[in-house]
């Protein structure tokens, strides 16, 4: 059997004045021990997932959980960091240390504090996953690239904003009902579709709601081997796990499909044994809307250029066949780059313990987590059941 998620913790995100990174850590790593049923004595190694590039002064956070859980100490750390996909990385780091031997517990914790610098510095920092010889001069930061992805896909394939103000509306309001959404609040299909003073046009053809929010979080996971995995009151086993790498600059790909994501996607299905139809829901990487709806093309929901139906038949809908981001996805809880990676895994473990409350997918027993770094550069992929 491969290694199994036995405990986790999350913080409510948003834009938390009050705590600094370490405080975040501290907190987290101290709950996830806790919902474990683990000393911290025994935890073999740390893996730290947080971006920063500039969102804050310290850039050394391997070791920071040891100042508030001295138990830690002389554990192996390491930090990681893969732009968006940043937790992801942290999580798979893990499952590397288990898997080589090295570690018998882990534990995850990813990070971000973003919300102390402006907006327009914030999108300086995160256009630093971009191509800097192409990219970084594109108006509107992340936003502007995703915006003109919008506009290739829109130039092809028409016009596509119904779909788009419908995964934005969707998204919205599944995380009214997640206690650690950033923002819950119920923006319809109308809302979400016509431009206005509160919604205007942002890049391209993106408004305001379909851009995730800038926040702040922390996740964490304890991590465990098979063997005692099996003791533990709870067991999220990894099935399969899956990381592609796709080139970096927008111009030497089709901006209008993600195939990096697609390979993860035919690649970690095919591991795992399972088809799409296997899954009870997925929590997937809406950075933008057009982002998700990229996606349903790149998990095999519909074929280029048709993801539109996918949202407008209410496949992915919380009643649909395969619902997508129960949780709220990014759009809604928020995307703190660290953390967003370790969070979807948190809310698809929640899923599959049967302890999502009202987010709760009823009979959930197998979960896809699709987190990507970039526009589908860094693309991870893990399929998690519930253990028997």
């Amino acid at each position: 059997m491969q290694p199994s998620i036995i405990g986790w913790s999350h913080l409510p995100f948003g834009k938390l004045d009050a705590l600094e990174p370490e405080e975040m850590m501290a907190d987290v790593a101290a709950k996830a021990l806790a919902h474990a049923g683990v000393d911290a004595s025994i935890i073999d190694s740390v893996h730290v997932g947080t971006f920063n590039a500039g969102f804050v002064y310290q850039d050394f956070p391997s070791t920071l959980v040891f100042n508030s859980i001295p138990e830690l100490r002389y554990a192996a750390t390491v930090r990681c960091e893969n732009a968006c996909a940043t937790g992801s990385a942290a999580v798979y780091s893990a499952l590397d240390a288990i898997n080589a031997g090295r570690s018998r517990y882990a534990l995850v914790i990813g990070v971000e504090k973003m919300t102390s610098l402006p907006t327009k510095e914030v999108g300086d920092v995160l256009l630093k996953c971009s191509y800097a010889r192409e990219e970084l001069g594109v108006p509107g930061g992340f936003a502007g690239l995703f915006g003109k992805i919008a506009e290739a896909y829109f130039a092809r394939f028409g016009d596509k904003s119904d779909a788009l103000a419908a995964i934005a509306a969707k998204n919205h309001h599944n995380g009214l009902v997640n206690p650690y959404a950033h923002m819950r609040r119920d923006f319809d299909f109308d809302f979400c579709r016509t431009p206005s003073e509160k919604n205007p046009f942002v890049a391209g053809p993106l408004k305001r709601t379909d851009c995730s929010l800038i926040s702040d979080g922390a996740a964490a996971l304890v991590i465990a081997i098979d063997e005692e995995a099996r003791h533990a009151p709870r067991a999220i086993t990894f099935r399969s796990t899956t990381q592609v790498s796709d080139y970096l600059p927008l111009s030497k790909r089709d901006v209008t499909k993600f195939e990096g994501a697609a390979k993860t996607w035919k690649t970690g299905l095919d591991k795992a044994g399972l088809t799409l139809k296997d899954l009870s829901l997925v929590e997937t990487h809406d950075c933008f809307t057009i982002a998700e709806l990229l996606e349903y093309e790149a998990m095999g929901l519909a074929e280029h250029g048709q993801g539109a139906r996918v949202i407008l038949d209410g496949v992915t809908r919380k009643d649909g066949s395969l619902p997508v981001n129960p949780s709220g996805g990014l759009k809604s809880k928020g995307h703190p780059v660290g953390a967003t990676g370790v969070s979807m895994h948190v809310m698809a473990a929640m899923q599959l313990a049967n302890d999502a409350g009202d987010m709760q997918i009823p009979g959930a027993s197998i979960a896809g987590v699709f987190n990507m770094g970039g526009a589908a550069v860094a693309n991870y992929l893990s399929i998690l059941e519930r253990r028997a």
